[in-house]
């Protein structure tokens, strides 16, 4: 198997890391499992409301946000550990 080599950069590495740590919590929901309605933002994680600006400016508030807003086709492989941590790793060689 060809080995694959990124460079990403500082926000690249700060990004991956906070997805990657994020996703290995087991208290994170999806909208779908909260709401039970199949809409357009299903997949993304749900943030519980809050008014602490300590809280929202955290890694587990931010990474959540993050993950959020990445594309649709990286958020569906967030199950699978390895090929989530390829495919986010690609993405964000490529976008930085």
């Amino acid at each position: 198997m060809k080995q694959w080599k990124f460079y990403l950069s500082i926000l690249s590495i700060y990004i991956f890391s906070l997805n990657v740590c994020g996703k290995q919590q087991t208290f994170i929901y999806k909208y779908l499992e909260v709401h039970n309605n199949d809409t357009r933002s299903a997949n993304n994680l749900h943030l519980t409301p809050t008014n602490l600006t300590k809280y929202k400016k955290g890694a587990y508030y931010t990474g959540i946000k993050i993950f959020n807003y990445l594309p649709a086709h990286i958020k569906n492989v967030a199950n699978e550990t390895q090929i989530f941590k390829y495919t986010l790793k690609r993405f964000l060689n490529n976008s930085f």
